[in-house]
């Protein structure tokens, strides 16, 4: 039996939209899994999930999957239980028109609060510009959810961005045994780096790791100002280069900067004692190199 009856309509979805910019980057950065953000139905919140390569099963990468996720419900009796009709939509940018994907009621409970398409559409029929779902590598879906009158719909953009190579920056950190709590780098390039502006380096640790490890962080400084649901997506490398570089302390991550989460990193990045071993030469004449690849690989805003 399939899991949808699948329409053609003229008019948009009442209740949200999301529109990716960039659709083959989630691949290629491997992100497999895109939750947008979200909305309100019938006095409920909502958001979809999309995998990009299809949800975790035989044909994965041959369908893109979509599915609708209940959220907010910490605040709703234990054995809470919401009966929904729900239907997800791809826009048509070539005919100006809406494929409605509609499935059967669901009832979503705490053990079971998402449900959706596994085979919403299959990659060979989403790339193919001629069908019009799929144009300059951007993407729109949509969704409504029928508990009750529809509610005023919310968007967001999702621009994946294509950056060819890392934005590179190295620093000499002098007089590193007389560093006190915390060194500070001056702000990165901001076109190359977005929000994402700020090195700080503990040379005794932070947090638990004090007194045991070198603390290194990556920070947003304009983040905390973001909108509820604003994010930007970034990967970086960060290194502590060893004389003559035969060697580094290096360490690598992905992260969406928030509101919430402003900064990323490690409080144990490389032990104290190793830092300060003068046979591993990280550091030499008390100076040491620091350096940092970065690439901002995505940005989700509120329009206008």
């Amino acid at each position: 039996m399939p899991e949808f009856a699948r329409e053609t309509r003229e008019t948009s979805p009442a209740h949200f939209l999301v529109k990716i910019e960039s659709f083959s980057l989630l691949s290629e950065y491997g992100i497999n899994k895109y939750e947008t953000r979200e909305f309100v139905a019938g006095d409920y919140e909502w958001r979809l999930v999309i995998y990009p390569d299809g949800k975790m099963n035989e044909e994965e990468g041959n369908h893109v999957s979509v599915y609708l996720a209940m959220v907010g419900t910490s605040s709703l009796p234990v054995d809470w239980e919401v009966n929904a009709v729900f239907s997800i939509f791809l826009y048509n940018q070539i005919l100006d028109n809406y494929s409605c994907f509609r499935g059967k009621a669901q009832r979503f409970h705490a053990i079971k609060s998402k449900w959706g398409f596994s085979k919403m559409i299959s990659k060979k029929s989403l790339t193919d510009e001629s069908n019009g779902f799929l144009v300059d590598d951007s993407c729109v879906f949509g969704a409504e959810v029928f508990v009750i009158q529809s509610q005023q719909r919310v968007f967001e953009c999702v621009s994946l961005l294509k950056v060819p190579n890392p934005y590179k920056r190295d620093w000499k950190i002098s007089r590193f045994s007389k560093l006190r709590d915390v060194w500070t780098s001056k702000n990165l390039q901001p076109d190359i780096t977005s929000e994402l502006r700020k090195i700080k380096l503990y040379p005794n640790g932070a947090g638990c790791e004090k007194g045991r490890s070198v603390s290194i962080f990556l920070h947003s400084i304009n983040s905390r100002s973001f909108a509820a649901n604003e994010k930007v997506r970034a990967d970086f490398r960060i290194q502590i280069k060893s004389f003559p570089c035969s060697n580094l302390g290096s360490a690598k991550h992905s992260v969406w900067f928030t509101s919430c989460v402003s900064s990323w990193g490690w409080s144990a990045f490389i032990p104290i004692a190793d830092m300060c071993d003068p046979f591993k030469g990280f550091i030499v004449d008390d100076c040491c190199f620091l350096g940092i690849e970065i690439s901002v690989q995505g940005v989700v805003r509120n329009p206008p």
